[in-house]
C-alpha cells in the first residue's frame, strides 16, 4: 500500500512538471519568443534540462503538449452557428468568432511557421487546423455552398478568406487592426456568398 502511494505520489509529480513546462513553453510563445530553446523552457518553468528531457523525451514531444494547448484553448473559443439562421448573422458570428481564435492563436501559428520545417507534429497540427476551419465552414454556409456553381471552390475561397495567412498578411504585415482585420473577413464572406442566397 505504501509503496502504491509512492508511485502515485510520482506520477502527479510527473504530471505537475509536464504541465509546468507546457504553461512555460506557451508563456514564452505568448510573450514572443517564437523559437525559445530547450534551455529557455527549462528555466521559464523552474526546472532543469535534464527535467525537461526526461519529461518530454525530446522536442516533437514537447511540441505536441503545446499543441494540445493550443487546440483546446481554440476550442474553448467556438461557437455553435445555427444554420438556419439568415445569412448575414451567420456571417456576423462567424467572422468575429474566427477573429477572436485567430488572435489566440497567432503565437502559436507565428512560431509554427519558423519550425514546421523540421517538426512533422507542426505541420501535422496546421493540417488538422485547416481541416477543422474547413468543416466549420461546410456546416455553417451549407446551404450556400450547396447551391453553388462551383461548391468545393466556394469553400476553398471562404477557407482562404478566414485563414492564418490571410489574417497574419492584414494584421502583421500591412498593420491593420484586428476590427479591420475582422472587416474585411466580413466583407470577402458577403462578396462570396452573395449570389448563394
Amino acid at each position: 500500500m505504501e509503496g502504491s502511494r509512492q508511485t502515485d505520489g510520482r506520477v502527479r509529480r510527473a504530471e505537475r512538471t509536464r504541465v509546468s513546462i507546457v504553461d512555460a513553453h506557451v508563456r514564452l510563445l505568448r510573450e514572443g519568443t517564437l523559437k525559445p530553446s530547450a534551455k529557455t523552457i527549462a528555466e521559464a518553468a523552474g526546472v532543469s534540462v535534464r527535467t525537461l528531457w526526461l519529461a518530454f523525451g525530446d522536442m516533437e514531444s514537447l511540441f505536441a503538449q503545446t499543441v494540445a494547448y493550443w487546440f483546446a484553448s481554440d476550442d474553448a473559443l467556438a461557437v455553435v452557428i445555427d444554420p438556419a439562421l439568415e445569412l448575414e448573422r451567420r456571417i456576423d458570428r462567424f467572422c468575429a468568432a474566427r477573429a477572436r481564435r485567430l488572435t489566440n492563436i497567432a503565437p502559436a501559428a507565428r512560431a509554427a511557421q519558423l519550425m514546421e520545417a523540421s517538426s512533422s507534429t507542426l505541420r501535422g497540427s496546421r493540417r488538422a487546423h485547416i481541416e477543422n476551419v474547413r468543416v466549420e465552414i461546410a456546416e455553417v454556409f451549407a446551404t450556400e455552398i450547396a447551391t453553388s456553381a462551383a461548391p468545393e471552390t466556394l469553400c476553398d475561397a471562404l477557407l482562404a478568406a478566414s485563414s492564418w495567412n490571410s489574417w497574419s498578411i492584414l494584421h502583421d504585415d500591412l498593420g491593420r487592426t484586428v476590427e479591420e482585420c475582422e472587416a474585411a473577413m466580413r466583407h470577402a464572406f458577403t462578396a462570396l456568398l452573395a449570389g448563394c442566397r
